[in-house]
């Protein structure tokens, strides 16, 4: 009963897998402006856009960078995660602006103090 309550007070471990976890990491990241994108091609990480922004609309998550669409996916197929400088996000999914292909972008924030 303890180790319940510490987990609900405290956040405890949450399911990444979960739509809830999903839409959650969605909303954290919607908003940031970008300062480039990358995606690993070929075992090279190679910069597929600059100056951008990363917002979530009508269910979808919108990826914004070099006046063009880099990835667009339900917010529900979603997988991110943070990098460990906060400087940006990892995202995994199936990308409805290149034929539902799944891809792994690299988001970079730009920086404000």
């Amino acid at each position: 009963m303890c180790k319940k309550f510490f987990t609900r007070l405290f956040g405890g471990k949450r399911n990444p897998n979960s739509v809830a976890y999903r839409r959650e990491m969605a909303q954290k990241i919607a908003g940031h402006s970008v300062r480039y994108v990358t995606e690993r091609i070929n075992d090279v990480d190679e910069v597929i856009g600059r100056k951008g922004s990363v917002d979530v609309r009508n269910g979808e998550f919108i990826v914004f960078a070099s006046s063009e669409v880099i990835l667009r996916c339900d917010v529900d197929q979603l997988e991110a995660w943070e990098l460990l400088s906060k400087d940006g996000v990892v995202v995994t999914a199936p990308d409805k602006e290149h034929g539902g292909v799944t891809r792994t972008i690299i988001v970079y924030y730009v920086y404000y103090r």
